[in-house]
């Protein structure tokens, strides 16, 4: 089984530890970018990453998202949602199935 790995600030992620998820603290650009490609390297299948720290680096996660794994997946933090994982998973349904699923008339 492949690991998991969740990125992002200390107030958003802490709680994920306790479900056995390897967490790991950024804030600063250059310590998100050094995160992700460690991670991206070092054989994890899923990445969290909250869509704070995912927009400091969404061209290096575009390019990885090309790749089947790792699977790369955005989530809100403590300090409001963007709506871009919102945005990319629905990007994604609508690839899959050919159709927006939420779409309302």
């Amino acid at each position: 089984m492949a690991n998991i790995a969740v990125i992002g600030e200390r107030d958003s992620i802490y709680g994920f530890a306790a479900l056995g998820l390897d967490t790991f603290f950024v804030q600063a650009e250059e310590e998100v970018r050094q995160c992700f490609h460690q991670l991206v390297g070092g054989g994890y299948g899923v990445i969290y990453i909250t869509e704070a720290a995912a927009s400091l680096i969404s061209e290096e996660i575009e390019k990885i998202k090309m790749q089947a794994v790792p699977a790369v997946i955005l989530i809100p933090g403590v300090w409001g949602n963007t709506g871009a994982g919102t945005a990319n998973v629905k990007k994604s349904v609508e690839q899959a199935v050919g159709s927006d699923i939420l779409f309302h008339n």
